[in-house]
């Protein structure tokens, strides 16, 4: 498995103030993707001349968990079952999210933290 990106992604009830205080940090808007998942969330990618990354995404609670791309979601998620993760929210129907242009299964450590590991199947930033 082999990691392409690895980034904070910021989920908040307040995604504008979020947004605009990154944009003030210097980080622009890369893209926007609509009614993910079973919430219907909007996530939108920043990324800063350095070529740092941070997700935002309105939500209905406040959390930060770390986004992992990777080039086989299949090994990633097997990879980390067999360290004790487990599927969250849609853990039950054992489904992954597919956006369009992603794949992802949002992974909960033993311990309580989060992945969201994602595949892209189409080219973007």
């Amino acid at each position: 498995m082999k990691i392409t990106t690895f980034n904070p992604l910021i989920v908040t009830r307040d995604a504008e103030s979020a947004i605009a205080l990154f944009e003030s940090l210097g980080f622009e808007k890369r893209h926007t993707k609509e009614s993910i998942g079973i919430d219907n969330v909007t996530d939108v990618r920043m990324k800063n001349a350095n070529g740092f990354y941070v997700d935002i995404s309105q939500g209905h609670n406040e959390y930060t968990m770390i986004r992992m791309n990777v080039d086989d979601l299949t090994e990633a998620i097997e990879f980390l079952e067999a360290r004790g993760f487990h599927k969250a929210r849609h853990a039950a129907a054992n489904k992954t999210v597919d956006t369009g242009s992603s794949r992802f299964n949002i992974m909960v450590s033993e311990s309580g933290f989060i992945l969201a590991v994602s595949q892209h199947t189409k080219d973007q930033e």
